[in-house]
């Protein structure tokens, strides 16, 4: 069958997209029909006409990444899955945001076989675009030569009005700019419709304008008319240095007689009436969840064009990696997220004998690791001289523009990434190069700052993606900077996210291995949690370093049976162990536990944790920081010395005898609660 469908079988396939998503919402009783009825004609020109992808293999790496970032118009995504002919059965539609089913309300990554992301808050869709054109740029600077271009994907998405009011956007489209992502494409659904009302409550920018000041290439155009639609989506596929942005005029509900145009179909279903009407309007019969057999037919005819394509790149690849072995080992490497065997005694040995501020030995392991890792990349948002994350030696990476002496992207070979001051939209492309795949990403600020970036920590845990967070300024010892700067409840609100494993290393061991874990995760993100201020020499004589893989463990124990136990994390470890020299020495026997990570330790069974931290000990917690999470292993009756409240301007060391964390006010603490 001809891929290049009659004016009659646009609007039949057009109609069945629109129809699949009103039933799905109806069948739920729940869920958005208006944006996938307006978008209808959008998404399938792009679906059929612009976007290489292909059902039968749907991770092959150069395949185009399509993003629905307005996540609640999810019916849409899963009608043109299901028409497009991945694994998502008629029966899963019928199920929408069912218990169990593969339609859940919004997108979920690994859940429904096509998603590429997890989408549902408003613009971290785009942003999270913004990282796999970059990803994708970097891996052709490496990968690509004169002759095969094994990967020149484009990101193609459709956002709405919601996403471009989040704050994110804004950061994450001026970063795209400024590099000049040309393989990044949005059609900006744009139906003046927002769920309170019409758009002009609470906006009325230019918004092309806007995108054309952060250097994006933008286009308009009637969103209902495919054939100006296509034109605008090759054009922006043209261009190569700049990302487009095309606003798409389309009408909100197009098609339902009573309530398109208006917020009654953002939210909620259209109503067995109104879809009726729809569908009487355009000759279509009542059953539901209908698929016309020549629909059928052209999307299968589209699937058979694209396996071909693929299979054509398949062929192309394999010549590349005949003719450029050292290449292909180098891809390899990046695709299979690789390390060496002794990787985790490398580690160690880069920070062997450093004692110093847990930032700075990071720092150390980050130039052993990017070596032993090539798919591990990273960068800060412009802190990179506190935070120690950046490769020495390695260019960076900047617009083509700076360095236009040189191939076309070749500036995307560097090592370092400068995400600027946009912490939010930095998590979002972080997470964003993870999924694209052949990357493993860290990125950095101080901890305080985690505030702005927990909603891609959220998703990158929701979404079972290994990013790495890195946070320095751990806690009040950032001094002068004051409460502004200081993290009092931080440690404690990220430990609380589901499927993440949050690290405050003690030392330079405790770091290594915490990069270790972080950098061979494959489905859990990783918090490190970095002090400003020195940490102290522990005793790792015999020490076994993966036993910190445990998450806690016995650091120091005493002669005889203890009568305290006192736990702790991060630098205030330093101060545990002077504390138990003098209850030792006024023969009260001690033992220090570091648990550098709760929810490792939290996942160990209860006869090592009960080994480790003995119910018929007096107990003891030091963190500074919020710590209610402490009474777990130290009881209703133990103490812990925690921070119940804000910082103070001033030098750290001052502020931790005002605060009670230095040894001497820690050990005081503890002698008069055991007296």
């Amino acid at each position: 069958m001809s891929t290049d469908p009659s004016p009659a079988l646009r609007q039949r396939c057009r109609d069945t997209i629109r129809f699949l998503a009103a039933d799905q919402v109806q069948a739920a009783n729940s869920g958005h029909p208006g944006t996938p009825m307006g978008a209808a004609d959008i998404a399938f020109v792009m679906w059929t006409e612009v976007i290489k992808h292909d059902p039968a293999d749907a991770n092959w790496p150069n395949r185009d990444r399509f993003v629905l970032s307005g996540g609640h118009a999810s019916a849409l995504l899963y009608a043109l899955l299901h028409v497009s002919g991945y694994d998502l059965p008629l029966d899963e539609l019928r199920n929408f945001r069912q218990w169990g089913s593969k339609t859940p309300g919004h997108p979920e990554f690994g859940h429904t076989h096509g998603v590429e992301m997890t989408t549902g808050p408003l613009g971290a869709g785009f942003a999270t675009s913004v990282g796999m054109a970059l990803a994708a740029k970097m891996h052709a600077a490496r990968f690509n030569t004169a002759e095969h271009a094994v990967i020149d994907s484009h990101i193609i998405g459709i956002c709405g009005d919601g996403d471009l009011q989040e704050g994110v956007t804004a950061e994450a489209a001026s970063l795209a700019g400024h590099l000049g992502l040309g393989n990044l494409i949005f059609v900006y659904d744009c139906n003046d419709i927002t769920i309170e009302g019409t758009l002009d409550m609470s906006i009325s920018e230019n918004v092309a304008g806007r995108f054309e000041a952060y250097n994006w290439f933008v286009q308009s155009v009637d969103g209902h008319d495919q054939a100006a639609v296509r034109a605008c989506l090759d054009r922006a596929r043209e261009e190569t240095t700049r990302p487009s942005l095309i606003v798409a005029k389309t009408v909100i509900g197009a098609g339902a007689p009573n309530k398109a145009g208006t917020h009654k179909v953002h939210g909620s279903p259209l109503g067995d009436e109104e879809i009726a009407a729809a569908k009487a309007a355009v000759g279509w019969s009542d059953e539901k969840f209908q698929v016309p057999d020549d629909v059928r037919a052209y999307f299968a005819a589209v699937a058979e064009r694209n396996r071909a394509d693929r299979h054509a790149w398949e062929a192309m690849f394999a010549q590349w990696r005949q003719a450029h072995p050292e290449k292909a080992v180098l891809w390899d490497a990046h695709w299979n997220l690789s390390t060496p065997d002794d990787y985790a005694e490398q580690l160690l040995a880069a920070v062997e004998g450093q004692v110093a501020a847990t930032r700075a030995i990071s720092g150390s392991v980050i130039q052993a690791a990017t070596r032993l890792k090539p798919a591990l990349i990273g960068g800060a948002a412009d802190l990179e001289p506190s935070t120690k994350t950046g490769v020495k030696g390695a260019s960076s990476i900047v617009p083509a523009s700076v360095q236009s002496d040189q191939l076309p992207d070749a500036s995307f070979a560097g090592q370092n990434l400068h995400f600027g001051i946009r912490e939010h939209a930095m998590g979002s492309i972080a997470n964003g190069m993870v999924l694209f795949g052949g990357w493993q990403t860290y990125n950095a600020t101080f901890l305080v700052f985690s505030d702005y970036m927990r909603p891609p920590i959220r998703l990158a845990a929701l979404s079972h993606i290994p990013t790495i967070f890195i946070f320095t300024h751990d806690s009040f010892w950032v001094g002068e900077d004051g409460p502004t700067h200081q993290p009092i409840e931080h440690v404690q609100a990220l430990r609380l996210i589901p499927n993440v494993h949050v690290w405050r290393p003690a030392d330079n061991v405790e770091t290594a291995m915490a990069w270790f874990a972080a950098t061979t995760s494959e489905k859990t993100p990783h918090v490190l949690i970095l002090t400003r201020q020195d940490t102290a020499k522990l005793p790792r004589d015999g020490f076994d370093a993966k036993t910190t893989l445990r998450g806690g463990y016995v650091l120091a124990d005493s002669d005889t049976a203890p009568e305290v136990t006192i736990v702790a994390t991060g630098s205030e470890v330093g101060a545990a162990m002077d504390a138990k020299a003098a209850l030792d020495a006024a023969g009260r026997p001690t033992r220090v536990v570091s648990i550098p990570c709760i929810e490792l330790f939290d996942a160990q069974d209860e006869a090592y944790r009960r080994e480790v931290i003995p119910r018929n000990t007096r107990r003891v917690a030091i963190e500074a920081g919020r710590g209610s999470h402490w009474y777990k292993y130290v009881g209703e009756d133990g103490l812990v010395i925690s921070m119940e409240h804000f910082g103070a301007s001033a030098p750290g060391e001052l502020l931790a005898e005002k605060f009670g964390f230095s040894s001497a006010a820690v050990t005081e603490t503890i002698q008069n609660w055991l007296a």
